[in-house]
Parts: structure tokens; sequence; C-alpha cells
């Protein structure tokens, strides 16, 4: 099972820990979190919350998100669009329906939990990743950005893409391989970040 699936194309190559390089990126993804989050205390986006099963659309939700006086994002619901059911409407149908909406949105409640551990990224995780060897460079990405890849960020054998701007030190988007409760149950959650202008509400996060 997996939402918004994106496909980032390149090869890692894992670097030591201690590796300049490295550090000197990672310093510059902290930077930008830090600089993100002080931007957007001023600002109100709408986030995009997708469930596909095997490739299939079932659920389309659009929030309105801001940040809160306690620092953490606040999100209201302003669109739910749900897959057609095709078929007669009978009783027993509406009730397989109303209990498989049911399951999605449990699903999809459980999928939020788990993206808020990764988006946005903590620094002092990603610093503890850094220490244990867990941070690589990621080469042939998009022209102009480079990408850190840090593993067992979260849970074991998880996995978790950040795509950087060389020219701005912003983050251009996230990519996150992991799982609900085995690796079994694969999620898959992708972020792309704009650029806030001012006098506008921006778009940040979309996965």
């Amino acid at each position: 099972m997996a939402i918004c699936s994106a496909v980032l194309l390149g090869v890692a190559w894992p670097v030591a820990a201690q590796n300049p390089q490295v550090s000197e990126k990672l310093a510059a993804v902290k930077q930008s979190i830090v600089a993100n989050r002080q931007a957007l205390s001023q600002y109100n986006w709408q986030e995009q919350e997708t469930i596909s099963v095997t490739g299939d659309v079932k659920d389309t939700k659009v929030y309105q998100v801001q940040i809160g006086p306690d620092g953490q994002q606040q999100k209201t619901e302003v669109s739910n669009q749900q897959a057609q059911q095709g078929g007669r409407d009978g009783r027993l149908k509406k009730h397989v329906v109303e209990h498989v909406k049911s399951e999605y949105e449990e699903y999809g409640q459980q999928i939020a939990a788990l993206a808020k551990q990764y988006n946005p990224p903590d620094p002092q995780k990603l610093e503890a990743a850094y220490k244990q060897g867990n941070v690589s460079l990621q080469l042939g990405g998009s022209a102009g950005t480079v990408s850190l890849v840090i593993k067992n960020y979260v849970k074991p054998n998880d996995s978790m893409t950040i795509a950087l701007n060389q020219a701005t030190k912003a983050i251009e988007s996230l990519y996150i391989d992991s799982y609900l409760t085995a690796p079994s149950d694969a999620v898959k959650i992708s972020a792309q970040f704009a650029q806030i202008l001012a006098g506008r509400t921006t778009l940040p996060p979309h996965w």
C-alpha cells in the first residue's frame, strides 16, 4: 500500500559518516528546516493527502494548514474526494461500502501519523543519524540539486531522501520509504516544497 509515490532517479554512493561534504550538506538541510519553520509561522497553505492501493486512488483529501501558537501544524479539512463505487446501491452493498470507507479513513489516519514523524525532518534526528553513519550522498538527481539519503531514521530499514537546492540551500522535496507495522505493509510518502512568495499564500507540502 502506498500514497503519492514519487521517483527520484540516481545512484546512492555510501560515504563515511565524517565525510566533510556530507557534513556540509547536512548543515545546510538543518539550516533550511529552521528557516522554513520560522517563515511558515506567518503563512497558511494547502496540503493534499492521497491514499492509493496498488496504484488505485481510493481517497484524496485537501487540508488548510497553519502553524499554531505551540509551533505545531493545525489542519482543517476543506475537501474530501472518495472513489466512486459502481453498480446498484443495495442495503448489503451500502454496508460493505461504509465498512471499506471506515477502513480507508483509519488507514489514512495511520499514514498521517507516520508522515508526521518524517515531515518536517527533525534536525536532532538527522544529526544522530549522521553520527551513526546512516547518511549518504545521492548523485544523479535533478540539475542543481543534491540529495541526502538517511537510513533507519524512524524505523529499522526505512529511508528518507532529502533533495537540497545547491544554489538556494533550500529543501525541494522529501521522499520517504517506510512501513506501518511491518515491512510488508509498505508506505511511500513524497513531499514537494514551494518557495514562499511575499504577499501571498503558498502551497508547501504535498504528500
